[in-house]
């Protein structure tokens, strides 16, 4: 290139790296660093969600890499933070300069922040297509530092994170719904019913959320457990009827088959996620570990690869303790619901050589939450 054509191209876009594939609390660090280059007083960007069916926010994603974050691996009741709601209520952000006016607040997002020294926020809602889905927070350790000319720069920024937000969101629905359209272009049919896919995503979560700290799970791979827990068995749209819905016990040959549905679950993952164009969001291969590890055992017993350990990924070892209980907890036609310390004494002994361990104690520890996700998502027929 001639120096003629070299000053053609005098500028790099500050922007340019948000179009690489990186897990979006990369970009929102990164947009955090452009962001303090101008307002320097805005010492925290956070992104929380809402569960739809359970009005939960849950915490997805923030920029406080200094192990400061007030709130991480955290859910809430919606309908406890009426400051919240009023946000929603007027669809329009809200601006608290000085957060010692919530000092007798009683919510527990209000003393955690309050906790870590934050003295004022900005908070958006974020909408999809008119549907709100979430807020974003921005957090600084100064009191009155948001003037009206800063808040309108501030607003450019913020419908920019919720794009990006919204953009991952509607690559993860969508992926969602082309493999809900392929068990049905399948006649795919099992015994799973809707109840036991919200149970076995809320189990992942809540296993998830315990073992955070340990296995470093940021909320965004917790969300993503969450999410793709429930399509570990995608592949079993593979298997012919014949051996996916026999009523007694699989023979070698027709075992042999059915072991096949890991791999060929990982294969119609990879095929959609190809012809969606959907690759390129973060955290995407939590959803293939699951689907293609998700019945390896720690003694290397399992299939298809006969890992051990810490070879398989820990959101496979999630997916498999959470996946095992409501199955041992359900009804079915051919058994009838176990209690869940029956189940629990169960997922122990499994413990010794099946299943992970941290996971099934991860899991006993919240007895109480297990409970809630029992009452919320009852089957059809104990309602």
């Amino acid at each position: 290139m001639d120096s003629d054509e070299e000053n053609l191209f005098p500028h790099q876009d500050a922007l340019a790296q948000l179009h690489e594939n990186r897990p979006l609390s990369e970009k929102l660090n990164f947009l955090h660093q452009l962001i303090r280059e101008d307002f320097p007083f805005i010492d925290r960007l956070a992104i929380a969600l809402l569960d739809e069916k359970t009005r939960t926010l849950k915490t997805y994603t923030h920029s406080t890499d200094d192990g400061n974050s007030p709130i991480t691996a955290y859910e809430a009741s919606l309908d406890s933070a009426p400051s919240l709601l009023e946000i929603i209520k007027r669809r329009r952000p809200r601006l608290v300069q000085d957060l010692a006016i919530f000092n007798k607040g009683a919510h527990q997002h209000t003393k955690l922040i309050a906790a870590k020294g934050y003295k004022a926020s900005y908070t958006m809602p974020l909408y999809q297509s008119g549907v709100f889905v979430g807020f974003l927070f921005f957090n600084s350790y100064e009191s009155h530092p948001f003037l009206p000319p800063i808040l309108r720069q501030i607003d450019i920024y913020g419908h920019l994170i919720a794009l990006m937000v919204i953009s991952e969101l509607t690559a993860i629905r969508t992926l969602l719904s082309a493999v809900k359209a392929a068990r049905s272009m399948t006649h795919y049919r099992d015994v799973e019913t809707g109840s036991h896919v919200d149970r076995t995503a809320h189990y992942a979560r809540l296993i998830a959320k315990e073992l955070a700290q340990r296995y470093q799970l940021r909320d965004e791979q917790i969300e993503h457990i969450f999410l793709f827990s429930p399509l570990h068995d995608i592949g079993k749209i593979g298997i012919p009827d014949s051996i996916l819905r026999k009523p007694g016990k699989l023979d070698d040959q027709e075992f042999a088959v059915m072991k096949t549905h890991p791999g060929k679950g990982r294969e119609i993952i990879d095929s959609i996620l190809k012809d969606f164009s959907l690759g390129t969001f973060g955290h995407v291969e939590i959803l293939r570990n699951i689907a293609e590890y998700h019945h390896e055992a720690i003694d290397g017993s399992g299939y298809p690869n006969q890992l051990q350990g810490n070879e398989i990924p820990i959101e496979a070892r999630i997916s498999a303790v959470a996946d095992v209980f409501d199955a041992l907890t359900s009804s079915r036609t051919y058994k009838a619901a176990w209690s869940n310390e029956e189940a629990f004494v169960m997922l122990q002994r499994l413990s010794e050589n099946k299943l992970d361990k941290d996971c099934v104690e991860a899991l006993i520890k919240n007895k109480d939450k297990i409970l809630e996700i029992q009452r919320f998502f009852r089957d059809s027929e104990d309602k």
